[in-house]
């Protein structure tokens, strides 16, 4: 019995054993594990936002080249010069030679 009357003179446990400690540590222990807006479902959203952050930038750096694009699509010459190189279209009555080396062949 000495023992346990030494024990519960220690200020740790005078410290852990009132209620008031004890209900907020069972507290903080729900709302950290338990709760439906637990620390982790915030981590998670959080995730998602910072994730949904670099997509907003990475479309945003993509709007401002196609506007660009579409600027420089605006002048004739630059739309036909465009259409020749990707699509290998031509003027009537032109040919037109497909070179291409040998590095670049399967």
């Amino acid at each position: 019995m000495n023992k346990i009357s030494e024990i519960k003179k220690t200020k740790w446990y005078l410290w852990l054993g009132n209620k008031y400690v004890i209900f907020m540590l069972l507290f903080l222990t729900w709302m950290f594990f338990f709760d439906a807006n637990n620390y982790f479902f915030h981590k998670e959203l959080s995730d998602d936002i910072k994730a949904l952050e670099e997509n907003k930038t990475f479309y945003k750096k993509e709007i401002e080249k196609d506007k660009a694009f579409i600027k420089k699509m605006k002048d004739s010459s630059e739309m036909e010069r465009y259409a020749r190189e990707k699509y290998y279209l031509k003027k009537e009555n032109e040919d037109i030679y497909i070179i291409e080396h040998q590095d670049s062949v399967k």
